[in-house]
């Protein structure tokens, strides 16, 4: 993060569907299928793990906003029964895994959360033994697995989605900018996987270190990279809290304008709105969830709690989503990990997704493009997964 581009972004980014959600089809059989034995003609016991008193700025806020997207998705439900326990990680990836266990002696037969990736690896090894399954609200792949599985937007799902739709467009040579720290090189290799199964390929990566400096001594590498490769698409990792406000007037200046060759980004470019102005993102394509379905929870839950939800609230909503929609079946191991991840995925707040044997998620996402300083969709986020091999 360029503490010097911009302020931490405050606009948020909206939720989704708010009907109740469903398993959109029978579960199917999985290589893996560890999890508990419930009886569905009650209540289940849901153990919700938020960092409710933790000292990070904004966790608190968080916390609230997840609870109250998981309480909106349990009025909505149908023919399952959920008591939602709730339990403060305080931040720390120690009390996280005190809290899972303690919400395992209590009856808990899922839980949901923690937030961030160490917390929920804590989560995941405290319980592991008793065959509890952890829901995480985390994107990081690399706690996935096991009974940790991942609720947040990937950097494979979004650079999978664009990768997948560039190559239809006939785009073949790409040239990735990424930040050196660690999300930076994770961004990287995502953007490199989704490629390799197309027919277009990452023909150079210019990297940057996490200084403004740094951001403009890049600018003729990147440039030359496009040049000497002859590439037609350029795909960056930046965020609009980070380097790409300025990439978005350096490079168009320096010659790498977006008509000459195809801006793509990992991040989303319409929040905040003031994004959409920049010179850099104009024809540019960056992947999003379903903007109807997303106003429509956005709008249920100011109506429900006065204000809008947190940008990641509705992962509370998608996590008791598949809860629920297991639930429903009516089967003594609805929480299994093989019932988890049944190929035909659930209909949360941001769309369809899914969980995968291997912890991580796929989740259908749109194309947006900014022209004329608005966003529009190119390409909508598929309704499923049926047949579609997203």
């Amino acid at each position: 993060m360029l503490a010097f581009f911009a302020p931490a972004r405050k606009a948020v980014l909206r939720g989704a569907a708010v009907v109740a959600a469903l398993a959109l089809a029978a579960c199917e059989p999985g290589p893996i299928g560890g999890g508990p034995t419930v009886n569905t003609s009650g209540p289940v016991t849901v153990a919700l793990l938020v960092p409710k008193s933790s000292s990070t700025q904004g966790d608190g806020v968080l916390s609230a906003s997840l609870e109250n997207a998981a309480r909106l998705a349990i009025a909505d439900l149908q023919g399952a029964q959920i008591d939602l326990r709730v339990y403060d990680t305080a931040g720390s990836a120690t009390t996280a895994a005190a809290m899972a266990q303690q919400a395992a002696n209590d009856g808990a037969k899922i839980i949901l959360g923690p937030l961030r990736a160490e917390a929920a690896n804590a989560a995941g090894l405290a319980v592991a033994s008793q065959g509890i399954n952890v829901l995480s609200f985390s994107n990081n792949t690399q706690i996935a697995g096991g009974n940790v599985f991942v609720l947040g937007n990937t950097f494979e799902n979004t650079a999978n989605r664009l990768a997948r739709y560039a190559a239809r467009q006939g785009k073949r040579r790409v040239v990735v900018v990424h930040s050196s720290d660690v999300p930076g090189q994770l961004g990287r290799n995502a953007i490199q996987q989704a490629f390799s199964g197309t027919a277009a390929e990452v023909v150079a990566s210019v990297p940057y270190d996490l200084s403004q400096q740094s951001v403009i001594d890049s600018v003729p590498q990147i440039t030359s990279a496009i040049s000497s490769n002859a590439a037609d698409t350029l795909f960056l990792t930046s965020t609009t809290a980070g380097a790409l406000p300025l990439y978005s007037q350096l490079l168009p200046e320096a010659g790498a304008a977006p008509g000459t060759v195809q801006y793509m980004g990992l991040a989303r470019w319409d929040v905040p709105a003031q994004t959409l102005t920049l010179p850099g993102v104009q024809g540019g394509w960056f992947a999003l969830p379903d903007p109807g379905t997303s106003q429509q929870f956005s709008q249920r839950y100011a109506a429900a709690y006065g204000g809008p939800p947190h940008p990641i609230a509705g992962l509370g909503y998608d996590g008791i989503a598949a809860i629920g929609a297991l639930l429903s079946s009516g089967k003594r191991d609805a929480l299994s990990a093989q019932s988890l991840t049944q190929g035909a995925g659930f209909q949360g707040v941001y769309g369809a997704f899914r969980f995968l044997p291997n912890g991580s998620n796929e989740r259908a996402l749109a194309v947006a493009t900014i022209s004329n300083n608005q966003m529009s969709i190119i390409d909508p986020a598929p309704s499923g997964f049926g047949g579609l091999g997203l």
